[in-house]
This record gives structure tokens, sequence and C-alpha cells, in this order.
């Protein structure tokens, strides 16, 4: 069956389905949605869960099966979750996830979890075979004009009220990324004060949330101030913003840049409207897509989906570490280089400690 994303808690509570596809490219909705069906199906008995990265074409799907049909010691019910680096996982994936929705029941929850499916996708046969088994719900990113009514929502259900003006004024701030904002309301259920929230408040609380932003460390980049954008991310850390917040400040401002190589005045625009660019960062991002070359933005978009992967546990490394890498590829530096990647960790650490 199809299920809407905000009909999931109801359902939820009145049954449990044996298999949930999420589909989607809104990080924290679809880790909020996963979180709220692993929950009910720990309150079912299902204490215990596996976790696998299909990811390219060496991972062993043979494997699910075998997990799928193995029997724990103590007969625990057990959640198998698969996590699709892409919405293709290819013919043997294709035919093994049909095989699990088959399996999946009393003892096995499946959830499956990726990235947006096209229309091709959405015609597959493992994505059929997993919303008759189950529930399938598609995560769609929440669009500019209903981001203020998403904030004002969220921060009632935080035990907060807000003027329409401040839901607004958080929603520029935030600049459609829910990570950030949800970040934001965290912090005014602890900080705000009694009663509505209006514009001052929030622009008390949000303009005073770090002293190092994403928005300044991106705006360093662009304008290659090395230094300054090193010691930026550095602070970041130390303050705990999740990474994937930074990620995706950098992300947007690379795909931006990648429409931008080549395109005329007017095109150049189109992107900027297309993608609510403010006016005072339209020289920044005009200038780097002049000075960049076609090799180093493969790079930069290469080294962006190193980063995710790392974020996600693909991969073996530090996500920190690879996103000052990404840094210095926007800062002008070629990150390839180790002699540049010395300077750039070098600078960062004096820069922490001016």
């Amino acid at each position: 069956m199809q299920l809407l994303p905000e009909a999931l808690e109801s359902h939820l509570g009145a049954t449990l389905a044996s298999a949930y596809l999420l589909s989607g490219d809104e990080p924290l909705l679809i880790q909020e949605s996963a979180d709220r069906i692993r929950a009910a199906a720990r309150a079912r008995g299902f204490t215990e869960r596996q976790v696998y990265h299909a990811d390219g074409r060496q991972f062993d799907w043979n494997s699910l099966l075998a997990e799928a049909g193995a029997r724990s010691l103590f007969a625990e019910r057990k959640i198998l979750e698969i996590r699709l680096a892409t919405a293709k996982p290819g013919e043997q994936g294709s035919k093994v996830l049909v095989e699990l929705c088959r399996l999946a029941g009393d003892e096995l929850l499946l959830l499956v979890i990726t990235p947006k499916l096209d229309r091709s996708a959405q015609g597959s046969a493992w994505v059929k075979a997993l919303a008759q088994a189950g529930a399938q719900l598609q995560i769609w990113p929440v669009d500019r004009a209903g981001l203020a009514q998403w904030i004002t929502t969220r921060l009632h259900h935080a035990g907060l009220t807000v003027s329409r003006p401040a839901a607004e004024l958080l929603a520029e701030r935030v600049e459609g990324n829910l990570l950030a904002a949800a970040q934001e309301i965290e912090k005014l259920r602890l900080l705000a004060p009694a009663g509505e929230l209006d514009v001052d408040a929030i622009s008390t609380a949000v303009a005073d949330s770090a002293r190092f932003n994403i928005f300044k460390l991106a705006d360093y980049a662009l304008a290659g101030n090395t230094q300054a954008a090193c010691r930026s991310l550095r602070g970041l850390h130390e303050e705990g913003v999740e990474p994937a917040v930074v990620l995706w400040a950098l992300a947007r401002d690379a795909l931006i840049i990648a429409r931008l190589h080549g395109a005329g005045r007017a095109q150049q625009e189109q992107i900027f409207r297309e993608a609510r660019v403010w006016d005072s960062r339209k020289d920044l991002l005009r200038d780097i897509s002049r000075r960049i070359r076609p090799a180093h933005i493969n790079l930069l978009l290469r080294q962006l989906a190193g980063v995710d992967r790392a974020i996600k546990g693909v991969r073996d490394a530090s996500p920190w570490d690879e996103l000052l890498d990404v840094l210095l590829s926007l800062c002008g530096r070629n990150a390839i280089h180790p002699t540049n990647l010395r300077l750039g960790l070098e600078q960062g650490r004096r820069g922490a400690q001016a």
C-alpha cells in the first residue's frame, strides 16, 4: 500500500506491516520516519536489528537471504534494514528484494531505505513487491512556500507558539535545510522565553546560535579565504554541529557552481531564481564559476559524494576530514596535492588557536 508520511504515526499505532520502503532525498524526514518504524517494531518485540549498506556491484546480496533465514538462539524477532546507495539495485538485487518480501512476516520486518525513485524505478518488480507486502512512503522535500508552516507545526509539537512573521524569518534563515531548522527549533525549545515567539525572539536566538555558522563558512570558501574557512569548519565541529548540515550547505553551492559554469548572464539569473540565491551571494558564485575548471568541478562533486558516504557509514573515513578536503577545493586549492592538504590543515589549526 501507499502511505503518506503524515499518516505514518497513526498507522503504526494501529498495526505494523511486514515491510516498509522509504524513498526520498530529505535526510531528516527519512531518518525520523525510520526511527518511528523501528520504535514501533521494538514495542512489538523486534529486539534484533541488522543493517546492510548495499553500495555498488560488489555487495553480496545473497548475504541478505542468509541473514533473513537465520534464526536467533533465543528466537528474537528481527529487523532487516537495507540502505540502498541508488534506486537501482540491479537484476540480482531486485530478485533478492522480491524474495525478502516473501520471507518477511511475524518474525522478520523488512525496512528498505533508498534515494528518490524515478518513474522507471517506481514500476520495478522490487518496488511493487515491497508496496504489496507492506507500505511504501515517498518522502518529499518541504518546499519554500510550505516551510514556515512546517516550522510552525514542529514548534507546536515542541510546546511553543510562533507568529507567522517569526516563522517566515526562521524559514529564511535556514534556507530550506530541515536539519538546520530542527536544530534551531530544539534550541528554541530549551531557551526561548515564555509566550508566543515573535520576530525579535527568533532574531536574537537564531543570530546567536553559533559563532561559526554554515553560511559564513560557505562564503569564506567561495571567497577563497582558506584560513577563515578552515577556522570556521573547526568551530562548527567543536560546537557539535552535524556534518550533514555542513555538507548540505557546501553541496548546495557546488551544484549551483556546476550549473553556472559556461552559462550566460540570463541563464545565470534563472539559475539563481530557481535556487533562491540571495543577491548578496550572487557575485561570489559568479566569480568562482568563472575561475574554476570543469575538472575541478567534477572533483568537487566526487568529494561531496564521498563525504555523504562517510556520514552514512558506507566509507571508513572521518566526515570532518572529508569536509576539509571539499573546503580546500572550494577555496581554490588543489585538494589532490598533499602539500596543499597539509597547508589547509595547518591553517585550520593555527586559526583555531588564534
